[in-house]
């Protein structure tokens, strides 16, 4: 127990030693002196200056992001447009192609219809013609054979 109580005492002997007043090394600082009013505005006028820098760098940051967030917008923007347009395009292409193909089908069926037409119109003339004609051959008949029982001498 003895031994215990002298490592004990030597320990707190050697602390005391190393904490005590101001121990002398190869090399000290000196203390800083308090700061003086001009040292004060100096450390403000730095503070400033170290602020504007900071925010004159985020606001240029900014910007520069900003600027090239709007340019991949515009470019974005440009590539919709321009496929938008393409698309635009084929479809009034394909409109136009379907319209005449609608154009010329009812400009042929109103061919076939009218030439239709005027086969039916030629075909009732002739017929009407050919009767027409019969008629007035037969009527023509009819008148001779009177006009010739007339001229005839009649038999007594």
């Amino acid at each position: 127990m003895r031994y215990v109580n002298w490592i004990s005492t030597s320990v707190l002997a050697g602390a005391i030693a190393l904490s005590s007043g101001h121990t002398s090394f190869a090399q000290d600082t000196p203390p800083k002196p308090e700061p003086s009013a001009k040292q004060d505005l100096k450390n403000a006028g730095n503070d400033t200056k170290d602020a504007a820098k900071k925010t004159g760098h985020a606001v240029s940051k900014g910007t520069k992001t900003a600027a090239q967030k709007t340019e991949q917008g515009t470019k974005t923007a440009a590539t919709k447009t321009k496929t938008e347009t393409v698309k635009a395009a084929d479809k009034t292409k394909e409109g136009t192609k379907t319209a005449v193909d609608k154009t010329k089908q009812g400009t042929e069926t109103a061919a076939h219809k009218t030439a239709e037409g005027t086969k039916t119109a030629a075909t009732k003339t002739k017929e009407g013609t050919e009767k027409a004609v019969h008629s007035t051959a037969h009527a023509t008949a009819k008148t001779a054979d009177k006009v010739a029982d007339k001229t005839k001498p009649k038999e007594q």
